[in-house]
């Protein structure tokens, strides 16, 4: 059963990916609400996220892969995103 049902899901954006010296400004690990393994997040993959800007903003980005074992996502977008952005919602189509 595929995740092709869902018109609109909603994820929260967990952090920049970084490593030990360096951090992706455009590139967020998002962690969906339903999904808590590699398998269900692997079929995210190549799907739209929007983050809205408390100013009415969006910016725009792909999800890529899978982030770790337990469901979350690694989104590129556009553009760099702002530090206010973690923690809040996004939405996935």
């Amino acid at each position: 059963m595929g995740l092709d049902f869902f018109c609109a899901m909603e994820g929260v954006i967990v952090n920049f990916r970084s490593a030990r010296h360096h951090q992706k400004g455009n590139h967020m690990v998002i962690k969906i609400s339903g999904i808590s393994d590699k398998e269900k997040a692997a079929e995210l993959v190549g799907k739209k996220v929007t983050w809205t800007s408390p100013a009415g903003k969006e910016l725009k980005g792909e999800i890529k892969a899978v982030h770790g074992n337990s469901g979350a996502v690694r989104a590129i977008f556009a553009t760099g995103m702002p530090g206010q952005s973690v923690g809040s919602k996004v939405k996935i189509e």
